[in-house]
């Protein structure tokens, strides 16, 4: 701990003997330094703040029916492309900046200048400022509004542009296939022209042609079952009508000729009815009247018997008349209607088969038909998929632009307009001149330090004792009073001290009112 405080004033003793080129170092560092700080241009700065909001209640409505033109994330790219070569170029043409451009160079210096001097910094993730600092404090003002215009133009602009290439891309893309769908409905309809004897009409293409002609025979074999089973109900109709007798003798028949007439009645509304919307070869209309003209003949049977019968046998049936069996009659209707069916199942067999030979005739005679046929319309349904989905992209596009330019989808909002500086932002010349005084001073007692490390002489009796020769005494100084001596050296020294403050003083009263602050 001595130690260190005997090398303390050492070096204190040391720097008190060259005080005087200390005060001088410590003035030139400080007269220069200060000279240099109120040469530093001024640096004016101009800023804005920008609040943008994608609508929140209109994207979600139109979420699945428009296209999402995601806002946020358009506006989050203008951000981070808004000082692009495109955008500098534009600022430069509209803030007049090129006209002191000479060369290509110097362009592209001030290009440069401008991507590192102009700040785009993002406060939330709705609002951001754009600041930018000049010497002029009207450019620094322009620069901002015109970035600001360039922003407002883009996020405006550059949706709709986009919207609007789409737009026309899908209406390219929608044309190109309406004339590729002609072209494939013309083919296909040329193709079954030319085959209409072969393809058959309820074919389905989508199959393939073994399933087409397996489904045919399926449905031949079930329409044999039914009509196996249409004959049996016929068969056995005819075996129940061969055992019911045709006629029963009855003491009055005219509640049953009553009964009989009502039926015939109400079987001929029946047929006005069915030729209204059948024609006369209807199975239906054919049975009809088979039903009609087994109830006439039924009148008939029920009649009273002619003179055909003897004496003796119109005395044994006195009171009695014969009359047709209502059990009878009806079998006879069934049996129509089963009649009816079979020829309606005929018919429809007759059909099937003739399906089925055609089929296998195309199978045959045309093995490779189908399958180009099935080609053909495949790549006539892919088209068609492709065009509908398409026109809706377009009504999609439709409905976004619609949202876009008549709704506002993205709101931009400036919060705080770019003004023309009045007071420098920069530099900080309070800051700057006390640094200045901190290093005058500092490089004042720095350098009557070195300057003692660098005097080789002894100043003090111990520093020869510490040699390790014999030292017999010292001489001190003889001359006016030590007392009055040392308080002239101080108030020289504290003049230069004090005058040195004084100056700094002055230099900071004069910063404060130059930036109106006192």
């Amino acid at each position: 701990m001595d130690s260190l405080r005997l090398l303390l004033e050492q070096y204190a003793r040391a720097a008190w003997r060259r005080r005087w080129v200390g005060i001088f170092i410590t003035w030139l560092i400080c007269g220069v330094g200060w000279v240099g700080v109120y040469l530093v241009p001024n640096q004016y700065e101009s800023s804005a703040r920008l609040y943008v909001d994608a609508d929140a209640i209109l994207t979600p409505l139109l979420r699945g029916l428009a296209a999402d033109s995601a806002p946020v994330g358009q506006l989050e790219m203008l951000q981070r492309t808004l000082l692009s070569r495109p955008n500098l170029e534009k600022l430069i043409s509209k803030t007049d900046l090129d006209l002191g451009v000479a060369s290509p160079s110097d362009r592209e210096r001030l290009l440069q200048s401008l991507a590192t001097d102009i700040k785009v910094t993002p406060q939330t993730r709705n609002l951001f400022t754009i600041t930018y600092r000049s010497a002029s404090p009207k450019l620094a003002h322009d620069v901002v509004q015109t970035l600001l215009s360039i922003f407002v133009e883009s996020a405006t602009g550059s949706n709709r542009t986009d919207m609007e290439n789409a737009k026309r891309f899908l209406e390219h893309q929608i044309s190109s296939y309406e004339q590729q769908l002609r072209a494939a409905e013309k083919r296909r309809a040329d193709f079954r022209f030319k085959y209409v004897d072969i393809l058959p009409a309820d074919l389905n293409p989508d199959r393939p042609y073994n399933s087409a002609t397996e489904g045919a025979r399926n449905s031949l074999r079930e329409m044999d079952g039914r009509l196996q089973d249409a004959l049996i109900r016929r068969d056995t109709l005819r075996d129940e009508l061969s055992k019911a007798p045709a006629m029963l003798v009855a003491e009055d028949n005219s509640r049953i000729q009553g009964q009989i007439r009502t039926k015939m009645q109400d079987a001929q509304e029946q047929l006005k009815m069915l030729l209204l919307r059948d024609t006369e070869q209807h199975p239906e209309v054919i049975a009809q009247k088979k039903l009609i003209e087994a109830l006439r003949a039924s009148r008939e049977g029920s009649a009273p018997a002619g003179g055909a019968t003897g004496k003796g046998d119109r005395a044994a049936d006195a009171g009695k008349r014969s009359v047709s069996n209502p059990v009878y009659e009806q079998l006879k209707v069934r049996l129509v209607e089963a009649d009816t069916a079979v020829a309606s199942l005929q018919r429809q067999r007759a059909a099937e088969a003739e399906l089925l030979e055609r089929l296998d005739k195309m199978q045959r005679e045309q093995p490779g038909l189908l399958a180009e046929y099935q080609n053909m319309d495949r790549d006539y349904g892919v088209l068609r998929r492709n065009y509908e989905e398409l026109l809706g992209r377009l009504q999609s596009a439709n409905l976004a632009q619609a949202a876009d330019t008549q709704a506002d989808k993205v709101k931009l909002q400036i919060v705080d307009p770019p003004e023309t500086p009045r007071l420098p932002a920069a530099p900080n010349r309070l800051l700057l001149v006390s640094g200045v005084l901190l290093a005058g001073i500092g490089g004042g007692i720095a350098f009557t330090v070195l300057l003692g490390q660098l005097d080789r002489s002894f100043s003090t009796v111990d520093q020869l004792r510490n040699l390790g020769l014999p030292v017999l005494g010292g001489i001190s100084i003889l001359g006016q009073p030590r007392f009055v001596h040392r308080l002239l050296v101080a108030a020289r020294f504290s003049a230069a001290v004090v005058a040195l403050v004084a100056l700094y003083g002055g230099l900071m009263v004069h910063i404060l009112r130059s930036v109106a602050l006192i």
